[in-house]
Order: C-alpha cells, then sequence, then structure tokens
C-alpha cells in the first residue's frame, strides 16, 4: 500500500523522509562561539493547543470599545467605524513600501495632501506636517518650533513656557525636552486661567504659553481671546494642545482663536483605535510666521503630480522615519469623507451633550468642584464618600460591573479627582447604565463600603500593589528553580 511519502518527488527508500542534504558543521564555526549557547534557552514546552487556548482565555478577559463605554477623560476611547479600518487595509495603502519611488505613490501622496487641506480647513490655519506619530510628539514638535522661531530672531533669552495648572500632563514634558522651563500660571475659580496671575509672569523672559483647549476640567477658557492678545503683546506664541477637539471640531477654529501652533490627535478626534498605546498620528498646523520651520519632506503638488520637497533650508529638518504613521492618515481621511462638514458639526454637539448630560444626573450624587457647562468632559470628586471610601475605590469597582473605569486622580487641582469623558460615540442607553452603576456605587459606599474596599472582587486579578508593580515589574517567564 503506497503512502502518501512515495508520492514525494524525492526517494524515501529507507525511511519515512530524505537525509538532510545540508552540509552539517558545528554551530560555534558557523555562527562563531561566543554566539553560541552553552546550554539551551530556558523557554516552557507547551504544546501548540495549549498556546492557542492560553492567548485565547486572554483575549477574553480583555476590555475595549467595542464591549462598551470606555470613559477615560483626557483620552478619548470612542467607538471607531469598521469601515476606516477596511479603508487602512487596502492594499495599495497596507503594502506600500516606505522607499518606493514617488512616481508609484501618487494615490497615497495625495491622500496625505487633501488631508492636509482639511486639517487646514478644520484649524484655521495656514500650513500642516503630519510627521507626528502622537499628541505629545506634537506638543515636542511645536515646542521645537518655538525653539527655532526665537532663535531665528536672535531672541534666545525667552526660556520660559506659561503652562496652566489645568494642562494636559505631557506638556511641560514636552517643554522640558526642548530646553524650556516651565511656570505655572493657577486656575481662578471658575477653572480657567486667571488673567492676573498670566500678567504677572509675562515678560522677555517668556517664549510662551501651551493651553489645553478646552482644559481637563472639560471648561473652554472663556477669555482665549484675551489670553491669546496678551502673550502676543509680550512677544510670546501660543500653543493649543488639541487632544480635545472633539469637543468643537467644526464649530470654531484655533487660528481664530490666536493658536500659532495647534496639534490634532489624528487617532483620537478622527478615529482610529488606540488602546495601549498606539497607534497615534499628532499632525501640526501652525500660523504664518512658523510655516518655513516645518519638518521635511513636505508634501507638495507640482501640476497633477505629488512629491516630497526636501528643500525647505530653515526646516527643524525630519522628527520621524519616512512620513508618521501613514494608515492613522488613511483612518482619518476616511472618517472626515463620511462625516463631511456637517457630521463634524455633529460630533463636537454629541460630545458636549453627552458630557453634560452624565455631569447634570451624577452632580448630586458625588461631589462637583466646578459646577458649570462643560465641553468633552467634566471632573467628579470622590471626596467626602463615607466609610473612607476613595476615589481608588470606586474605580476599581466598576470593574466588577464590566464597566472600564475613568481617569483617576487628574487634573491635580481636584483632590480626589474622578474624570469622565463619555464620547460623542455613546447613545442614551449606555450614558443612563453607566451612571446607573455610579449611583449604585455611591449606595454601596453608605451601606457596604467593604465591597469598595476589597474591589475589584470579581476579577481575574485582584487588586495589586500599584507602587511595587510600578517599581518592580515582572517582565520575564517565571521559570522554577532547577533541581
Amino acid at each position: 500500500m503506497k503512502t502518501l511519502f512515495d508520492y514525494a518527488s524525492r526517494e524515501c527508500a529507507d525511511g519515512l523522509f530524505p537525509e538532510c542534504d545540508v552540509p552539517s558543521a558545528a554551530p560555534s564555526s558557523v555562527l562563531g562561539a561566543e554566539f553560541v549557547r552553552s546550554r539551551a534557552p530556558r523557554i516552557p514546552n507547551l504544546s501548540e493547543g495549549d498556546v492557542a487556548r492560553h492567548y485565547t482565555a486572554l483575549s477574553k478577559l480583555n476590555y475595549g470599545v467595542d464591549d462598551g463605554i470606555y470613559p477615560l477623560g483626557s483620552c478619548t476611547m470612542k467607538y471607531n467605524p469598521k469601515l476606516n479600518e477596511d479603508a487602512a487595509r487596502i492594499s495599495g495603502f497596507a503594502s506600500l513600501h516606505p522607499r518606493v519611488d514617488v512616481s508609484l505613490a501618487q494615490g497615497a501622496l495625495g491622500l496625505l495632501y487633501e488631508l492636509g487641506k482639511i486639517l487646514k480647513s478644520v484649524s484655521g490655519l495656514p500650513s500642516v506636517s503630519l510627521q507626528p506619530v502622537a499628541g505629545a510628539h506634537g506638543e515636542l514638535l511645536g515646542m521645537f518650533l518655538f525653539k527655532r522661531y526665537f532663535e531665528a530672531r536672535g531672541e534666545s533669552g525667552r526660556k520660559r513656557i506659561l503652562l496652566p495648572d489645568s494642562a494636559h500632563g505631557t506638556n511641560p514634558a514636552s517643554a522640558a525636552i526642548a530646553g524650556f522651563s516651565v511656570t505655572e500660571i493657577r486656575s481662578n475659580e471658575r477653572g480657567t486661567v486667571d488673567l492676573d496671575a498670566l500678567r504677572k509672569e509675562l515678560d522677555s523672559t517668556v517664549a510662551g504659553i501651551m493651553l489645553t483647549v478646552p482644559n481637563t476640567l472639560g471648561i473652554f477658557e472663556e477669555n482665549i481671546l484675551e489670553v491669546t492678545r496678551l502673550v502676543h503683546e509680550a512677544g510670546g506664541l501660543c500653543y493649543f494642545d488639541g487632544a480635545n477637539l472633539n469637543s468643537f471640531i467644526g464649530r470654531a477654529r484655533p487660528g481664530d482663536m490666536g493658536a500659532d501652533v495647534f496639534h490634532f490627535n489624528l487617532h483620537k478626534t478622527l478615529s482610529t483605535p488606540h488602546g495601549g498605546g498606539g497607534p497615534g498620528a499628532g499632525a501640526v498646523a501652525v500660523s504664518a510666521p512658523l510655516v518655513d520651520f516645518l519638518p521635511v519632506p513636505r508634501v507638495v503638488k507640482a501640476g497633477d503630480e505629488y512629491r516630497l520637497d526636501w528643500d525647505c533650508p530653515r526646516s527643524i529638518g525630519s522628527i520621524h522615519g519616512f512620513y508618521g504613521n501613514f494608515l492613522v492618515a488613511v483612518r482619518a481621511y476616511a472618517y472626515v469623507l463620511q462625516l463631511g462638514e456637517e457630521g463634524l458639526r455633529a460630533v463636537s454637539e454629541n460630545a458636549v451633550l453627552n458630557a453634560n448630560y452624565l455631569m447634570e444626573r451624577l452632580k448630586t450624587t458625588y461631589r462637583l468642584p466646578y459646577d458649570r457647562l462643560c465641553k468633552h468632559e467634566f471632573v467628579l470628586s470622590g471626596e467626602g464618600l463615607p466609610n473612607h471610601v476613595s476615589t481608588l475605590d470606586v474605580a476599581k469597582r466598576l470593574i466588577d460591573y464590566g464597566v472600564h473605569p475613568p481617569t483617576v486622580y487628574f487634573p491635580l487641582i481636584v483632590h480626589e479627582a474622578l474624570m469622565i469623558e463619555p464620547t460623542e460615540t455613546e447613545g442614551r442607553e449606555a450614558l443612563d447604565r453607566f451612571a446607573e452603576i455610579l449611583e449604585t456605587i455611591a449606595r454601596e459606599a453608605a451601606e457596604h463600603p467593604e465591597l469598595l474596599h476589597d474591589a475589584p472582587r470579581n476579577a481575574p486579578v485582584r487588586r495589586l500593589d500599584q507602587t511595587q508593580a510600578a517599581r518592580n515589574p515582572v517582565l520575564t517567564y517565571p521559570f522554577r528553580a532547577e533541581g
């Protein structure tokens, strides 16, 4: 009876398989003795089935925006249309080699060019770079642009960046990495920039101000025009952190408010899933005095063709290999084409409506430090909950109810902060369920506080020692000691 091997191209009379026809040699003679192990690596010996089941089980324990509401204040986690994922998978985009000749990348370059035009229109600013690959990367580019601008003007003494205490947490780091010192500007009783405190700091050492618009309290700077006027009159520049653009996109433009640099979080505002730290895109739009300093290469159009322009002698140079996270730009372009101008206005309308709906419902259960109209998010406080229940207890208890917790303990100007951003993609039913869970947890704090102190009780991993986990992470497979 013939077997499968009898039909193979090579005769196998002496065994199931042909003899190896690769010349044998000691590994050290091929690799070099310094690259050869003295003993086999200690790795787990598992079957494919065991490994498949392990990772499948882990995947079922994960929580994502496709499972339910993901109300991370300051870090929009909204549902992203699957059509945009399909666009990013088009082979002409997904398989495009970064070193391909521009003649073979006309579609990709055209997309970047057209997306840049859209972002210029949205921001009200004359030029855009799509190179930055994260919001903080866009911040850093903005600070480099500030630095080069003042160097070109011979104003080397401008070394200070003013930063409201309600700004995003990455802003001071970006300024410091670029070589600036940071001066904090306190907020007033309404949660916005204290104009008197700002005036006291404005002098010839100030390079500019970094504003988060709206700020991390979810409040729009009602005196934004006065803030930017004061900074400009003092010779400084104005940076707007645009991570919260979903609260005013299609309704107001940073350029009209006095922004000199504005970064978009394409991955947040314009629809790329970014759980786990990526991928991202922090496109940066700039005012006219900064255009010459933008990174190279730049996508330009000459007649009917697109090309990459490196001939920009005043540029700060490249800030990322190739041209940023291109497929994030594809998703963003697909998103704005689907929505159009009217749809983008609906984004901001729903983001503000959802946040204010939740805030009004929950402010009778949790303390609301700034009781005023919010934009995309709002900040409650766990301060005053009975039986020594903390904000962290509330966050951990939410996990038992199958909901991802909001951001906690930020911004620092609110004690026991609970920052909630429902985003524009949640419906009334999801908002009501989230509110009901938080109301239930507040009752538990009064009646059964042990449920919160011990939370999460139903999760596969109980509460960790977060300090030890951060300082002493276990990053390797836990092998048993050899006997």
